[in-house]
């Protein structure tokens, strides 16, 4: 929950908190058809609980809108957020935009295509409105969030499954009310070298690509499979379309080490594997109730290590007490 603006006499300085978590990559990507039949780039996020950002902001009343900063001074994405969030705060108080600073901490993996950016910018603007004593609707922040950040990851819309459109921060379709349960086994490709997102190729709307009819009526294929797979609660299914999108993937981040994730999933009879599309996290994905999970879990953790595919994070897509552990990796 996040708290409340502290009351302050008019002219205080006045603070505000948020959050915002991250997610283990995608489990679908590519170009489907929106309501008015046009192709556009989307995704479905895994949603991965624990790690996060955590912002705070102190804004200033009657200081310049302009005098805006940001720690670390790095976090250039959640301070145009910032700054857009208290322009729009500000107008809908009627009162002049004013500047302020903006903290932002967390413990994200940055460049490993787990959304560590779209949290700090979400965090940053959830940190903003509570300054401000109000709330911002999803779509209200999804769309800040592309403006901050040109294309961003639906972490604003909670652990939803959805079809998002990143590049425009509209939901094409929401899937259901939740992932079929998952046990991953997360673990970095290319020795966790960072993937600049912006610099991959762009598919969507305006690009060649989405005149692919062939390319779409693949994606939407699995885009249909998916809405069975969450409707349904069928697992083995998701980790069918999950596994596909990662070797569509695959034309453009061609990770040396995918061939062997896939052996290493389908030798301990995991659904499939998962991949970030626009970095380099990875995932095995196992069934909760398949016979001697722990000890396939284990023995996949290893099998990761051994071939260079360093374990991160052993996770569910499902409340749990049970504990699973962490790599170095992740840490």
């Amino acid at each position: 929950m996040i708290p409340t603006a502290r009351r302050s006499a008019p002219g205080a300085a006045r603070r505000g908190a948020g959050r915002a978590s991250c997610h283990h990559g995608e489990i679908l990507q590519g170009v489907f058809l929106d309501s008015a039949g046009r192709g556009c780039a989307a995704l479905v996020t895994l949603p991965m609980a624990g790690p996060g950002s955590r912002a705070e902001f102190t804004r200033r009343p009657g200081t310049p809108a302009h005098r805006l900063t940001v720690l670390p001074t790095d976090r250039t994405k959640a301070a145009r957020a910032a700054a857009l969030a208290v322009a729009e705060c500000a107008r809908r108080r009627r009162e002049p935009p004013c500047g302020g600073e903006l903290r932002i901490t967390g413990d994200i993996p940055v460049g490993l295509g787990m959304g560590s950016s779209t949290s700090d910018v979400i965090a940053g603007v959830r940190a903003v409105a509570d300054s401000y004593g109000t709330r911002l609707a999803p779509g209200t922040i999804a769309g800040l969030a592309v403006r901050a950040e040109t294309a961003c990851d639906p972490l604003m819309l909670d652990e939803r499954p959805v079809l998002f459109a990143q590049r425009e921060g509209r939901v094409l379709e929401v899937l259901g009310a939740a992932l079929p349960p998952l046990v991953v086994v997360g673990c970095v490709l290319g020795g966790g070298a960072p993937v600049d997102t912006l610099s991959l190729p762009v598919r969507g709307r305006d690009h060649p690509d989405a005149r692919d009819d062939h390319d779409v009526r693949a994606c939407e294929r699995l885009r249909s499979l998916l809405r069975r797979a969450v409707a349904t609660g069928d697992a083995a299914l998701l980790g069918e379309v999950a596994t596909a999108s990662a070797r569509r993937g695959q034309r453009v981040l061609r990770h040396a080490e995918f061939d062997t994730l896939t052996e290493v999933a389908r030798g301990l009879g995991a659904l499939g594997v998962q991949i970030a599309h626009s970095g380099s996290v990875a995932g095995v994905l196992f069934d909760p109730a398949v016979p001697h999970l722990r000890n396939r879990v284990r023995e996949c953790v290893g099998a990761l290590t051994d071939r260079a595919m360093p374990h991160t994070r052993t996770f569910t897509t499902f409340p749990t007490t049970k504990e699973f552990p962490s790599g170095p990796a992740h840490r």
